[in-house]
């Protein structure tokens, strides 16, 4: 029984030294990836809101569902303020109005799974225009961070150019 255990650990033994030593030849290359992105993808959506008092002057959106947010994601928001020769006129939130009788600021706050437009300020909500309260077109824009270092994140048509995104679909 010892000439066997003795056999069995020279086996062993033997077995270990001889797969030390020096590495064979490298093998050949393996074939090359498919081109694609570099993988920060981001999204842009429109959403219409309506404020009244019954919705307490906020209006709260459901990012979609085909829209995935990172922790580290930037969520930006812009409003729709006129149209000059065609031409949509962005300007990212906060956006502040000054009137005789008061301040209105548009605003937002967000989480991973919603965002939340309101209205804010001195002035008398009630009193406001349908022009201020109702159909007001916002964008939103959910940009990987590291993307987001390297763009002008208040001008909107830059963001859209730098992410390729030519049609905004609305929500």
């Amino acid at each position: 029984m010892k000439k066997l255990s003795l056999l069995s650990s020279l086996l062993v033994v033997v077995l270990f030294i001889s797969c030390t030593g020096d590495p064979g030849p490298q093998g050949p290359p393996g074939f090359d990836g498919i081109d694609g992105a570099d993988g920060l993808i981001g999204t842009i959506f429109e959403v219409e809101a309506d404020f009244t008092a019954g919705n307490n002057y906020e209006y709260l959106v459901d990012i979609p569902t085909n829209i995935e947010v990172f922790d580290t994601d930037v969520i930006m928001a812009y409003i729709l303020t006129g149209i000059d020769d065609d031409v949509d006129i962005w300007e990212p939130l906060p956006q502040t109005l000054f009137f005789e009788d008061g301040i209105l600021l548009y605003g937002f706050n967000h989480t991973f799974f919603d965002v939340n437009f309101f209205l804010d300020g001195t002035k008398d909500f009630a009193s406001l225009d349908a022009l201020f309260t109702n159909g007001v077109v916002f964008r939103v824009a959910v940009i990987p961070a590291a993307f987001a270092e390297t763009l002008d994140l208040t001008n909107i048509q830059d963001v859209m150019s730098a992410m390729e995104i030519d049609n905004v679909e609305r929500y």
